[in-house]
Protein backbone atom coordinates (compact mmCIF):
# COMPACT_ATOMS: atom_id res chain seq x y z
CA UNK A 1 0.00 0.00 0.00
CA UNK A 2 1.22 3.52 -0.43
CA UNK A 3 1.26 5.79 2.18
CA UNK A 4 -1.89 8.08 0.15
CA UNK A 5 -3.83 5.00 0.80
CA UNK A 6 -2.72 4.49 4.55
CA UNK A 7 -3.59 8.06 5.25
CA UNK A 8 -6.91 7.97 3.40
CA UNK A 9 -8.44 5.97 6.52
CA UNK A 10 -7.47 9.25 8.95
CA UNK A 11 -9.74 12.54 8.22
CA UNK A 12 -8.94 14.39 10.85
CA UNK A 13 -7.41 13.98 15.29
CA UNK A 14 -10.31 14.99 17.18
CA UNK A 15 -9.28 17.96 19.69
CA UNK A 16 -11.81 18.04 22.24
CA UNK A 17 -12.19 18.12 26.48
CA UNK A 18 -12.85 14.81 26.49
CA UNK A 19 -10.14 13.32 24.13
CA UNK A 20 -7.44 15.42 25.83
CA UNK A 21 -8.79 13.68 28.87
CA UNK A 22 -8.67 10.57 27.23
CA UNK A 23 -4.96 11.30 26.03
CA UNK A 24 -3.72 10.08 29.60
CA UNK A 25 -5.29 7.10 29.35
CA UNK A 26 -3.53 6.26 26.00
CA UNK A 27 -6.73 7.02 23.79
CA UNK A 28 -5.95 8.79 21.00
CA UNK A 29 -9.35 9.74 18.79
CA UNK A 30 -9.76 10.46 14.83
CA UNK A 31 -12.24 11.15 12.78
CA UNK A 32 -12.78 8.58 10.06
CA UNK A 33 -14.67 7.89 7.02
CA UNK A 34 -17.65 6.03 6.70
CA UNK A 35 -16.41 2.87 5.24
CA UNK A 36 -13.71 2.50 7.54
CA UNK A 37 -13.71 -0.65 9.77
CA UNK A 38 -11.56 -2.06 12.71
CA UNK A 39 -8.96 -4.13 10.86
CA UNK A 40 -8.15 -1.83 8.27
CA UNK A 41 -7.56 1.42 10.81
CA UNK A 42 -5.83 -1.31 13.11
CA UNK A 43 -3.19 -2.10 10.29
CA UNK A 44 -2.95 1.34 8.94
CA UNK A 45 -2.26 3.32 12.71
CA UNK A 46 0.21 1.17 13.22
CA UNK A 47 1.71 1.35 10.29
CA UNK A 48 1.73 4.86 9.98
CA UNK A 49 2.96 5.62 13.59
CA UNK A 50 4.70 2.76 14.30
CA UNK A 51 3.11 1.72 17.73
CA UNK A 52 0.79 -0.93 18.95
CA UNK A 53 -3.02 -0.64 19.16
CA UNK A 54 -4.34 -2.91 21.85
CA UNK A 55 -8.37 -1.78 21.14
CA UNK A 56 -10.54 0.27 18.60
CA UNK A 57 -13.99 1.79 19.53
CA UNK A 58 -16.22 3.17 16.49
CA UNK A 59 -18.70 5.77 17.48
CA UNK A 60 -21.11 6.91 14.68
CA UNK A 61 -22.54 10.40 15.64
CA UNK A 62 -26.31 11.01 13.81
CA UNK A 63 -27.04 14.13 11.75
CA UNK A 64 -28.87 16.55 14.16
CA UNK A 65 -30.73 19.97 13.93
CA UNK A 66 -29.95 22.46 16.03
CA UNK A 67 -31.53 26.04 16.13
CA UNK A 68 -29.04 29.03 15.62
CA UNK A 69 -30.99 32.79 15.61
CA UNK A 70 -34.60 31.30 15.17
CA UNK A 71 -33.44 29.02 12.40
CA UNK A 72 -33.08 25.50 12.04
CA UNK A 73 -29.33 24.25 10.62
CA UNK A 74 -28.54 20.94 10.04
CA UNK A 75 -25.62 19.74 11.36
CA UNK A 76 -23.90 16.87 9.86
CA UNK A 77 -23.05 13.44 11.32
CA UNK A 78 -19.51 11.69 11.18
CA UNK A 79 -17.92 8.96 12.22
CA UNK A 80 -14.91 8.95 15.13
CA UNK A 81 -12.58 6.07 16.41
CA UNK A 82 -10.96 5.97 20.02
CA UNK A 83 -7.91 3.72 19.65
CA UNK A 84 -6.30 2.51 22.82
CA UNK A 85 -2.49 2.37 22.27
CA UNK A 86 -0.20 -0.18 24.10
CA UNK A 87 0.89 0.90 27.78
CA UNK A 88 3.98 3.22 27.17
CA UNK A 89 3.29 4.70 23.38
CA UNK A 90 1.84 7.81 22.87
CA UNK A 91 1.14 9.32 19.11
CA UNK A 92 2.03 13.33 19.27
CA UNK A 93 -0.68 14.89 17.40
CA UNK A 94 1.26 18.36 17.12
CA UNK A 95 3.22 17.17 14.10
CA UNK A 96 0.00 16.78 11.98
CA UNK A 97 -0.60 13.92 9.32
Amino acid sequence: MDKIHLYDKILSPVVTEKSTNLSELNKITFKVPDGANKTNLKKNIEKIFKVNVTKINIINRQNRTKVTRGKKVKVSGYKKAIITLKKGQSIDLTTGI
